[in-house]
């Protein structure tokens, strides 16, 4: 117990004497004391006083000796208190201002992650995923033997996972409403052809496949009786392109089951004539 009591009064007065040096730092104003106090702080791991420091300093080092390496802690900082809005643009600012810095190549793999993390759920806007797959890949370009590469690579196959999930799930939403709507079942199938288009290796790509055929069936079945055959013969083409990829699946028990309907609605058709 009384081992425990001097642990947390030390850390108390450790805690105080450090916020007291902080403050008295900040009053006198003196450069190069923050200076030494900011680099102190990005050693110790306290991120948070020491890109406060930097923030106030930085400016004052452009052009310096010391501004190459303050320019690359600020912006490490940012990155470690994942401040990842701030830390993307400030390690773009490095990179411009310090092009031949030994720390390029860790400054750009960081600021592409940086974007990596700001990357919200696949159901919301995509725009910094966009931007961080666009970032990965220049990084992979640039520096193919980096130590960073794999995790680079890793990155962008995440990245694109998520892009697949979205254009999916717009499709299923599609498909979902255009049971009870005609023109969207139509939007449905044409969203479908796109994302089978555009992501040829997707994950989702069996699923895809398998509504686009219960789709066709349904816009079939629901038009009229000059256009049946066409839909149907469309239906029945999509089916066989599932059963080409997927002899054996996981959805045989539905597909057949539209598979039947495309013919009954073939036979019917023909019947006609």
């Amino acid at each position: 117990m009384k081992l425990r009591f001097l642990t947390l009064f030390t850390v108390a007065i450790f805690a105080l004497t450090s916020c007291s040096e902080y403050q008295k730092v900040l009053k006198e104003n003196n450069l190069s004391e923050m200076y030494e106090l900011a680099n102190r702080y990005y050693e110790e791991g306290d991120y948070i006083r020491a890109k406060r420091l930097y923030e106030i300093i930085a400016p004052k080092y452009a052009g310096r000796p010391q501004g190459e390496r303050l320019s690359y802690f600020f912006a490490d900082a940012q990155f470690k208190t994942k401040a990842y809005y701030l830390s993307s643009y400030q390690f773009e600012r490095f990179i411009k201002a310090y092009p031949s810095s030994d720390k390029r190549e860790e400054a750009s793999f960081l600021e592409a992650e940086s974007y990596y993390f700001m990357s919200p759920r696949y159901s919301l806007d995509q725009t910094d995923t966009d931007k961080a797959l666009e970032k990965l890949q220049n990084f992979i370009n640039s520096y193919p033997n980096s130590e960073y590469f794999n995790r680079a690579n890793e990155r962008v196959q995440e990245l694109k996972i998520k892009k697949e999930q979205k254009a999916f799930e717009i499709a299923k939403q599609y498909d979902m409403l255009g049971e009870f709507n005609l023109p969207v079942l139509f939007s449905a199938i044409k969203s479908l052809d796109n994302f089978i288009l555009e992501f040829p290796g997707s994950m989702f790509r069996e699923e895809a496949l398998f509504i686009r055929i219960k789709s066709a069936t349904i816009l079939a079945e629901n038009s009229t009786t000059n256009r049946m055959a066409a839909r149907y013969e469309e239906a029945l083409s999509y089916y066989k392109d599932f059963r080409k990829y997927y002899p054996t699946s996981k959805f045989d028990k539905e597909a057949e089951y539209y598979f039947a309907k495309i013919q009954n609605g073939i036979e019917f058709v023909n019947s006609l004539n």
